[in-house]
């Protein structure tokens, strides 16, 4: 592990390696999964205010879930999450003509219609946030459907942290991030010592 201020980074995060890979996984971690994914309540405010200009990114099936019960839920722990489809896919996803799931809030930051690209918990993926007390857990997280993304990790050379150098900029800061590619290449360094 790898212990920055109060965050503690699990070292999977600078050791593994990771691209998304959409060709072949077609989205699907915004398709599968057991929850939808985790939003704060500042982020539901934004996504209230966004949602007239996101709408037109957004399946007519997700409109209708969103227009009829809302587009988050409360879990019993006080978790937020954005609401699915019938328990699988996110209410705001949206699909290419090859089938690819894509996010429409994403889609319409990437076009300059909104100026906010996702929720952070989205951005953040394959990395999840652990909020203890004490600290913040940084875990990397393994999934089959993204074995792909893996492989092109592989075949890239690039590490999960940098591949996520934006959201994780966006979450914890520039400085944050200098000191986490400080300590992966320590490790690297240490590695090549042994």
């Amino acid at each position: 592990m790898i212990l920055i201020e109060d965050i503690l980074v699990s070292r999977a995060v600078v050791e593994e390696e990771f691209v998304c890979n959409l060709n072949a996984c077609k989205g699907a971690c915004c398709v599968e999964g057991d929850e939808g994914a985790r939003v704060t309540r500042d982020e539901i405010a934004i996504i209230e205010q966004l949602y007239e200009k996101v709408k037109p990114y957004l399946t007519k099936e997700g409109i209708e879930k969103i227009e009829s019960t809302g587009f988050f839920y409360e879990q019993k722990n006080g978790i937020l999450s954005l609401e699915t489809l019938n328990d699988k896919a996110c209410v705001f996803l949206n699909y290419d003509e090859k089938g690819v799931a894509l996010c429409g809030i994403q889609q319409a930051h990437a076009d300059g219609v909104v100026n906010w690209p996702k929720p952070v918990s989205c951005h953040l993926y394959p990395i999840r946030i652990d909020n203890y007390k004490e600290f913040d857990a940084v875990n990397y997280y393994e999934w089959d459907l993204c074995s792909a993304a893996c492989e092109l990790g592989k075949q890239l050379k690039m590490p999960v942290y940098q591949f996520l150098k934006e959201p994780l900029i966006r979450k914890f800061g520039i400085e944050f991030f200098e000191q986490l590619t400080e300590a992966a290449k320590q490790l690297k360094e240490q590695e090549l010592e042994k």
